[in-house]
């Protein structure tokens, strides 16, 4: 397939984006790593013009480049909602978007959420109704947080929202927190305190 290298090396190459010593000249420049993309992001408010390898996912880019830790790596393949942040205002999990693709798009992580210095009201209920134990899934639970009220606000149903021709509104019951927060993972099991954080901080009871 490739002269000069073995599978191993090529699905190594492919993985690390490196090319392996043992290769030679003409199998370098056909596994040779990717160019490098103009991206351009805004990040809690901050403009970044950056170079960058497009296999690179926006996680990644954070806290490795950008050194924004607040956003974790938990699974690194979708299931937990450890990484979760906000694009344009939409709930994402960064693991599983390359950072290429959010060219043009504005990013808040957890450290951008509470712009000011003033705690979020959601970050407020979670430390009232100790919706927290471990802390390690709490980012990604209230950027998720966050932007689920923003939907819900928006008349976004989710799977168990009833008729809403007969409501005309969300009731943020807790089977609807529920059911809208599925995506972030609590392995210490705060759940309750999750969802009464949210519903304080839906009715304003928080802060």
């Amino acid at each position: 397939m490739y002269s000069g290298v073995n599978r191993r090396e090529f699905v190594a190459t492919a993985v690390a984006g490196l090319v392996p010593l043992s290769s030679t000249a003409g199998a370098q420049s056909r596994v040779s790593s990717h160019e490098r993309v103009e991206t351009a992001l805004t990040v809690n408010g901050q403009p970044h013009t950056l170079y960058l390898d497009p296999r690179v996912t926006l996680l990644d880019l954070l806290r490795e480049q950008l050194h924004l830790t607040g956003t974790k790596k938990g699974c690194d393949h979708g299931q937990c909602g450890a990484c979760t942040l906000l694009v344009d205002g939409e709930r994402v999990n960064s693991c599983l978007t390359l950072a290429v693709m959010n060219d043009g798009r504005s990013i808040t992580t957890i450290e951008g959420i509470s712009p000011g210095g003033r705690l979020h009201p959601v970050q407020l209920a979670f430390i009232e109704h100790d919706a927290l134990q471990c802390g390690y899934c709490t980012p990604g639970q209230v950027c998720s947080a966050v932007a689920m009220l923003i939907e819900a606000q928006m008349g976004d149903p989710s799977a168990v929202t009833v008729n809403l021709a007969k409501t005309g509104r969300i009731e943020l019951t807790d089977e609807e927190i529920r059911e809208r927060m599925s995506g972030n993972i609590c392995r210490c099991g705060a759940y309750m305190g999750i969802v009464a954080a949210i519903r304080a901080a839906s009715e304003g009871t928080s802060g």
